[in-house]
């Protein structure tokens, strides 16, 4: 059973930066793809971006192109969202999520197929 959990959330003020970390335990031995996500007061959960076990392969929503980067440095290291430029509008509480896929092309940002899941972190952007 592979659980993933997340840290690094806080508040931050508008063009501020935060820096999330997605640690994995258990079985650590399978390749997996993690997924971050968000969700918002009153709004359905959203997928941010998604990194391939190897690191390779990165997919982004479009809100977050070009201000956040998500990156993992070897398989089982744990999985940053580097985000940058904050906007009240990124204020949510945002979970990652660990598909059990050996996939080396960029993974969907659905919810489907990512079938472990954290507890959040809240992220607060705010002047």
């Amino acid at each position: 059973q592979l659980q993933v959990a997340e840290s690094g959330g806080g508040s931050v003020q508008p063009g501020g930066s935060l820096t999330l970390s997605c640690a994995a335990s258990g079985s650590i031995f399978t390749p997996y793809v993690i997924g971050w996500f968000r969700q918002a007061p009153g709004k359905e959960r959203e997928g941010v971006a998604s990194i391939t076990s190897s690191g390779r392969s990165t997919n982004y929503a479009e809100f977050a192109k070009g201000r956040f980067t998500i990156s993992r440095d070897n398989t089982n290291d744990p999985v940053y969202l580097q985000m940058n430029n904050l906007t009240p509008a990124d204020s949510a509480v945002y979970y990652c999520a660990a598909a059990p896929v050996l996939e080396e092309t960029p993974y969907h940002l659905k919810e489907w197929g990512y079938n472990y899941w954290g507890q959040g972190t809240r992220v607060t952007v705010s002047s």
